[in-house]
């Protein structure tokens, strides 16, 4: 069942590159007490998410912190490395943060799988954007199979 909007976000462990190495996150603490725009997308370097989806929230990343966003960061369902190297190559230290769902333990815990079997993805995330406020879920943008809308920058800015 997709998680909805007032709902607490799961405790999972994610990984993250740091310059220490890779280390866990837990969602439980990486939420608490903090705003937090989260956004998902079906894999790294993949073309929409490389030419739209995580560009637009490097390039806007200050603005959503002047709306009193504490931290932005992008969740897929790759191994630590990949994020760390897509995020390097996307500009995006300091900006968002690369959170790796390597396993999909967090997208099947909100619900938000897809099956992308069919282009040789195997399970990965659906595209979609959240607001999350001391670990409630305060706004949801989920898309449409093949969509990139809703959960633009644009959007989320618009949200907040």
């Amino acid at each position: 069942m997709t998680i909805k909007v007032g709902e607490k976000v799961p405790a999972v462990k994610l990984k993250q590159m740091t310059p220490e190495g890779m280390k866990d996150v837990d969602t439980g603490e990486f939420f608490k007490g903090k705003k937090v725009v989260l956004f998902a997308l079906p894999g790294a370097f993949t073309p929409t998410c490389s030419a739209k989806h995580l560009p637009g929230f490097v390039e806007k990343a200050a603005e959503l912190r002047s709306k009193g966003v504490d931290a932005v960061a992008c969740l897929s369902v790759n191994d630590a490395f990949v994020m760390n190297a897509w995020g390097k190559q996307q500009n995006a230290d300091g900006k968002v943060q690369m959170l790796a769902d390597g396993n999909g333990d967090f997208t099947r815990a909100v619900g938000l799988e897809m099956d992308g079997s069919g282009y040789g993805l195997g399970q990965r995330s659906q595209r979609y954007a959240m607001i999350v406020q001391d670990g409630v879920v305060k706004a949801l943008n989920v898309e449409k199979p093949g969509a990139f809308e809703v959960s633009s920058v644009e959007a989320v800015l618009k949200a907040l």
